[in-house]
């Protein structure tokens, strides 16, 4: 291996992820390498010949700089561990299926479905890029799952492994597979209607060209293959108009169901074909019936999964460990589901508290940011409380269980109400209506055309009613909705804002108020602004920087990065006291990093984002580590302040409270809890207000779950979503007043389809009125309207996205 090590001259890019080479280049092939880690990827695909892996995609791989699982995936050496991992298992096969959020492209799905050609023992690899899974069949005589998982974190590709991942499989759920029999047969049933119904396509004379047995047999197997469509494909309209009719002569409900009109034109295409059918002996309008019955239900299965590969509602089990080392006899890993009262275990550096327990031994700097959003690790000592949640950030401690995981505070808090109820979605006032008194004037003209035929023309009473009641759509309702909707979902995601359903958007556009948490939401998650105060030459740069390198406290990293173009000097000895700050001697020099009384002996009155240095005894100053809020934060927020009614709430304290002052006035709370926050969203919405809630963290769920639409701001969209109404990528945090602003444009475009809709059954029911619609016009014109509103509606979508540059 002939590769070469050197400082970087000028500007390269990484051949495998393709960031820039900034603090190595690693030469190989003529190929340049940000790191050892994508050096190595790159290494093993040209060792098994897969390098076909950089010609489907440029700079396909992901960053592996800074990336350490070493002893990471221990745990699934135990087989009790990789037993409730695996969905199959015997002597010869086991099967598994991982979730993997870092594939991102063709690259990414190649090289994972060659995944067999690396590792020897995995026999298949199947990918399902939409969902993120990779599906593996291998040999366990021949390879672990240890082997596999900790092979494809080398490459890039971790998987997402957490105690959610034992829960129960994977499969489509009951009314999705419903749903998909419905279609199925439904289609089978249309497809051969409309096969079957060629001669009147044609205008064909049957009765002169084949026997009256083969012209009957044409008939009657329509309507035998119309049966399941309407009995089984519509059921669900029927059964819904059924019981919107109960719930209204009850007195339960004052609204129609969008069903009603929907099963009025199916019932009245169903009927009157079969009597054309089997009275009239002619063609009715079986292929209509089944192609609109189609329509709509692959409308509705477009809907149902529609960005299924995110998780909204993610609960507390997606962010613990699958299991952690218990400390009995020895040294053993345990499911976190199985840890009892007495337990005792061991939690690493940077690993997350699966449950409320005692300090035994160790060092223990707890960081509750998960939970409570306050920033600053807390320092416990030997028999305090851990709770659950919180991650540790200095080294190796020992716990002693409490509580098991399924009562620990976490736990308590995910169990409040706001998540145990299901969050409404109703439509709007405008679907409402339309649906009310659409159904209400459908019958109304359908009766009075009735009455004006027995009058004048007996003979047209019965063509012209069920004419009318068929051509009668409410396709602007039923499809111009979804299908508008949709295409805004889908532009929204190629913007990187995720909603969860179409009624998101409708309730988005409804706002009136709009509450922010601060950390990591107005703010850049674990980044901020370093300033020196103080007399700092590049020699005392170098002391600082080697002993701040060395500790993992978020402002002694935060000032490492900040000085990070200083090389470290030999440290003869260190020595961190917890919660105040690091003293060291370096390169025979004695230095001093922390709190201003631990560095000079001086009363505490400094700020806690204030980090002070001493060398040699002599005081230098202090770093100040202010917050980095995100690009054009204020152009958003005066941007929102015009129309909403804007307010705070942060885990953190005051001390940014007269800065953003200007912004929210009073409207801030700081130091608060999840339950606080919680609670603040419900006093807002019980006076009235229609609140959209933004957020980061598993501190927010309860809030975003409780409000009327909640966002959650993510980092990596795959990898983090607490229980909300939508994802947006931390990077599109400043475009966010476009999306709210182009969900009332996506409203308004459906109400110029109810008004095309509108046009078109004026012109429809005027036709039918007057008794003059055939069949086979009739059969024309109902799917013509409804493509027509549909393709406007999404036509107009799309124009207004590509106006507003959002596509």
């Amino acid at each position: 291996m002939n590769n070469t090590i050197s400082a970087v001259d000028s500007k390269v890019s990484c051949y495998h992820c393709g960031n820039d080479c900034k603090d190595e280049d690693i030469k190989e092939d003529e190929k340049h390498f940000c790191c050892s880690g994508c050096f190595t990827v790159y290494d093993i695909l040209k060792d098994n010949n897969l390098c076909g892996y950089y010609d489907l995609n440029t700079n396909a791989g992901i960053s592996l700089k800074s990336k350490n699982f070493k002893g990471k995936f221990n745990y699934l050496a135990e087989k009790n561990i990789e037993a409730e991992l695996l969905s199959f298992h015997d002597e010869h096969i086991a099967k598994v299926i991982l979730n993997v959020p870092s594939i991102h492209c063709s690259s990414c799905v190649w090289l994972l479905e060659n995944f067999p050609k690396i590792l020897k023992g995995v026999i298949s690899a199947r990918l399902n890029f939409v969902k993120k899974e990779l599906a593996l069949d291998f040999d366990p005589n021949l390879v672990s799952l240890k082997e596999i998982v900790e092979l494809m974190t080398t490459l890039g590709y971790e998987p997402q492994i957490n105690l959610e991942s034992t829960g129960k499989p994977k499969v489509i759920d009951y009314e999705t597979r419903r749903l998909l029999f419905k279609i199925g047969v439904t289609g089978f049933c249309a497809g051969n209607i409309m096969m079957m119904s060629f001669p009147e396509y044609f205008n064909l004379d049957l009765a002169n060209q084949l026997d009256a047995t083969y012209q009957k047999f044409f008939l009657y197997f329509n309507f035998i293959l119309a049966l399941p469509v309407f009995f089984y494909g519509a059921s669900d309209y029927l059964k819904g108009a059924y019981y919107s009719i109960v719930e209204n002569s009850k007195g339960n409900s004052k609204i129609l169901s969008v069903d009603i009109p929907i099963a009025l034109g199916i019932s009245a295409l169903f009927l009157r074909s079969t009597f054309q059918t089997l009275v009239l002996q002619t063609a009715g309008y079986w292929d209509s019936m089944a192609g609109l019955v189609l329509f709509l239900l692959v409308g509705k299965w477009v809907q149902k999964v529609t960005f299924n590969y995110l998780s909204f509602d993610r609960s507390f089990k997606s962010y613990f460990p699958l299991a952690v080392k218990v400390k009995n006899e020895s040294l053993q890993y345990k499911n976190v589901n199985d840890l009892a009262k007495g337990d005792i275990f061991i939690i690493h550096h940077q690993e997350l508290i699966p449950t409320d327990a005692v300090l035994l031994n160790g060092n223990a700097l707890i960081d509750y940011s998960f939970v409570t959003g306050e920033a600053k690790p807390i320092k416990k000592l030997k028999g305090e409380t851990v709770f659950a949640g919180g991650r540790q950030v200095a080294e190796q401690i020992e716990l002693l269980v409490q509580k098991p995981v399924s009562t620990s505070y976490l736990t308590q808090l995910w169990n409040n109400e706001s998540f145990l109820k299901e969050k409404k979605i109703p439509t709007t006032e405008l679907a409402n209506a339309f649906s009310k008194y659409f159904t209400y004037l459908t019958i109304s003209i359908a009766i009075l055309v009735g009455i004006y035929w027995k009058f004048n023309d007996p003979s047209l009473i019965w063509p012209s009613v069920t004419a009318v009641l068929m051509v009668a759509c409410p396709c602007a309702l039923t499809l111009s909705l979804p299908f508008t909707m949709n295409a805004t979902m889908s532009i929204f995601g190629k913007n990187r804002f995720f909603v969860k359903n179409q009624g998101v958007i409708q309730q988005l556009s409804e706002i009136d108020t709009i509450v922010f948490d601060k950390t990591g939401t107005l703010t850049e998650a674990n980044k901020g602004e370093v300033r020196w105060v103080g007399d700092l030459n590049k020699q005392d740069e170098r002391l600082v920087y080697t002993v701040v390198s060395q500790s993992v406290h978020p402002l002694s990293k935060l000032v490492a990065s900040h000085l990070s173009q200083n090389s470290p000097l030999e440290i003869n000895y260190i020595f961190e006291v917890k919660g105040q700050g690091i003293e060291a001697i370096v390169a025979g020099i004695s230095v001093k990093v922390g709190r201003l009384d631990f560095v000079n002996g001086q009363a505490n009155d400094a700020q806690d984002s204030e980090v002070h240095v001493s060398i040699a005894d002599d005081y230098k100053g202090f770093f100040t580590i202010e917050p980095r809020f995100r690009p054009n934060w204020k152009v958003l927020l005066a941007n929102f302040k015009k129309t909403f009614e804007l307010a705070l709430l942060s885990g953190d304290n005051n001390k940014m409270q007269d800065f953003l002052k200007p912004i929210f006035g009073l409207n801030m709370r700081f130091n608060q809890t999840p339950q606080d926050k919680l609670d603040y969203i419900k006093e807002l919405q019980s006076e009235g207000n229609k609140v959209l809630m933004i957020g980061d963290g598993l501190n927010d769920a309860g809030a975003l779950r409780e409000s009327k639409i909640g966002i959650a701001l993510t980092e990596d969209v795959q990898a983090f979503s607490p229980s909300c109404d939508a994802i947006l990528d931390a990077n599109k945090f400043e475009n966010l007043a476009e999306y709210v602003g182009f969900s009332k444009t996506a409203l308004n475009i459906v109400k110029l389809s109810f008004l095309l809709s509108v046009v078109y059954n004026i012109i429809g029911v005027g036709w039918a009125a007057s008794g003059n619609l055939s069949p086979v016009l009739a059969a024309i014109f109902m799917p013509l309207s409804t493509l027509s509103v549909v393709f406007f509606a999404v036509g107009l979508t799309w124009l207004m996205a590509h106006i507003r540059k959002l596509i």
